[in-house]
């Protein structure tokens, strides 16, 4: 990687470096416990703030997403690892889709590729999506 590519660009508005950071993504869209979108794609760069990828179709901006990014490194030198993040939709068209990180973690993965059920929504996911919907309607109702 050369170092052009981890400077701040002059029109750049963003706060944070992007990373290019080429790595196989499954995603998962859903709401209320359906899941809404799936698929696969790949990643083009990554910051703290957020994950640029291509996807298969285009992502509802706004939607709940959980993404599921190969990691480059292995843990203790023998076990693949993925970084599932949660976060929502800024924008979105045909192929590529832009996603805020609002919650990340790191999970271990199993050697041998296992594709989930892409209908099957995480409890976790699940979990965080109701606390967001929830966070967001305290938010709103204070406004009004």
């Amino acid at each position: 990687m050369n170092t052009l590519s981890l400077m701040k660009r002059e029109n750049e508005r963003r706060n944070k470096f992007r990373f290019a950071m080429e790595r196989e993504v499954r995603y998962k869209m859903a709401d209320e416990g359906v899941v809404l979108a799936a698929g696969t794609g790949r990643t083009l760069d990554i910051c703290s703030g957020g994950v640029s990828f291509v996807t298969e179709q285009q992502l509802q901006p706004g939607g709940y997403v959980e993404l599921s990014i190969s990691w480059p490194l292995l843990l203790n030198e023998t076990c693949p690892i993925r970084l599932v993040v949660f976060g929502r939709i800024l924008r979105s068209t045909r192929c590529l889709a832009v996603c805020k990180i609002d919650k990340y973690e790191f999970r271990t993965q199993a050697r041998t590729l296992v594709m989930p059920s892409s209908n099957r929504v995480d409890s976790i996911f699940q979990r965080w999506v109701i606390d967001m919907r929830k966070g967001s309607l305290r938010t709103s109702t204070a406004g009004a």
